[in-house]
């Protein structure tokens, strides 16, 4: 990884650059796309070992050029009308979506890979990127109503949901341990590599 002295904040944007790829809904023809989460094991050169969620043992190569960011904790206070954001949620029973998390993407990012699609974060999720048209305060908590290529969509924010926006991160946040987010390619070998992670910092753990 080359660096150069930059800002906390422009050093975020610039890894987030790369990472929004995770957040489209279609892989390229020759790879198929992932999304690896759970603890790293190891570094070695340009392989990260991580342990999965699913408890499999998994080798990422790290492509050259490879970026390293982290998230910062945020609240619903901190959304406002024309933001952008990327929430991953579930139909209530109820009818509408309910989220399990929200990405605040930084202003220079706003509009990429809009729409909403299906995610893997749980069964059935799915992954909305689009700008807020306005949030109300509810009973149980709150809800965004946000818009993606003219459609709205309302989704309900409950107590205690995850809400984060990109961070910066450095080489020593990447240790034994550490939880991460990586979107990946995984080629008809089976081979699994990255241009970008993304690491918990400070008790704060990727949600996505």
């Amino acid at each position: 990884m080359h660096r150069q002295p930059v800002s906390p904040f422009f050093a975020a944007v610039l890894a987030a650059l790369p990472l929004l790829a995770a957040f489209a809904p279609h892989a390229s023809a020759a790879d198929q796309r992932v999304r690896v989460r759970g603890n790293m094991v190891s570094l070695n050169g340009q392989t990260l070992s991580v342990k999965t969620r699913e408890g499999e043992n998994v080798d990422v190569g790290l492509a050259q050029g490879w970026t390293l960011s982290s998230v910062a904790r945020a609240s619903i206070a901190d959304i406002k009308p024309g933001d952008f954001v990327g929430i991953a949620s579930l139909p209530k029973d109820g009818g509408g979506d309910g989220a399990l998390e929200v990405l605040i993407f930084p202003p220079a990012l706003k509009g990429t890979n809009e729409g909403s699609f299906g995610w893997d974060l749980k069964p059935n999720s799915t992954m909305t990127n689009a700008t807020v048209a306005n949030a109300v305060k509810e009973v149980d908590g709150a809800a965004l109503t946000v818009t993606y290529h003219g459609t709205d969509k309302k989704i309900t924010i409950p107590e205690g949901t995850p809400i984060v926006t990109f961070a910066s991160a450095s080489l020593a946040d990447l240790k034994p341990g550490a939880v991460v987010f990586i979107p990946g390619e995984k080629s008809e070998a089976g081979v699994i590599s990255t241009h970008r992670v993304v690491v918990g910092t400070n008790g704060v753990v990727p949600p996505m």
